[in-house]
């Protein structure tokens, strides 16, 4: 589970920040005390910094470069000054991507994904799903299981892995509409269960029977 320290000083954006983050399967903690930035930043070793550019005593790019001096963490600014000089200032010190106030939360997560792929995707982490001997390849969006192989469509394949990425839980339909959004590919609440059952009949082909579960009026599952 990849780790996200939120460095936000409005308790109502962090508190907001960490709960979606945890929803989508991410463990997530915020700064509380901000002369401790670094130690804190050490004491948690997260995978990814979302970091506010004004903040008490000193600002983000200051705890940006400071970061920096001990770690190639990624780094998001997010602020409400999203003028071009800001964004640059942002780069330049360290940062890897910029997100302007207000945002919505599905854009967030997005972002946040995206850069955890580039960052940790191509070290060989997260490379592969895997659940009970089935093997969901987040190179070529193939699945395996056993001496089987398929091609997965991209609908297909972003909703297996979805639901992989948080097994053991159900995930809303809600939650996979705007996944499946956020993939520049709308999908609304008919064509979502067209896609579910079409995935399920991929899955049915390679001996995968049941291996989806619906929790009638809430979302899917894929569990023990």
């Amino acid at each position: 589970m990849y780790k996200i320290l939120i460095i936000e000083d409005d308790g109502i954006i962090a508190q907001s920040l960490k709960t979606h983050l945890c929803k989508w399967g991410f463990e997530a903690q915020s700064i509380l005390d901000f002369h401790q930035v670094i130690n804190e930043f050490v004491a948690y070793d997260p995978q990814l910094i979302l970091m506010d550019i004004s903040l008490p005593f000193f600002n983000g790019y200051h705890w940006c470069s400071e970061i920096r001096k001990i770690s190639k963490v990624p780094i998001i600014f997010i602020s409400s000054t999203s003028d071009n000089m800001n964004i640059v200032m942002a780069m330049n010190m360290g940062g890897d991507d910029f997100i302007a106030k207000p945002f919505d939360l599905s854009v967030v997560v997005a972002k946040v994904q995206a850069l955890l792929r580039r960052t940790y995707l191509f070290q060989g982490q997260m490379n592969l799903l895997e659940h009970k001997g089935a093997i969901l390849n987040l190179n070529d969006a193939s699945i395996t299981y056993e001496d089987r192989k398929a091609e997965l469509s991209g609908n297909e394949f972003k909703t297996l892995q979805i639901l992989l990425e948080n097994k053991g839980k159900t995930v809303s339909r809600d939650i996979l509409m705007k996944r499946l959004w956020d993939s520049d590919c709308f999908v609304d609440d008919n064509t979502l269960t067209v896609n579910i059952t079409r995935l399920r009949k991929r899955l049915d082909g390679l001996g995968l029977a049941d291996f989806i579960t619906t929790k009638k009026g809430i979302g899917y599952l894929i569990g023990d």
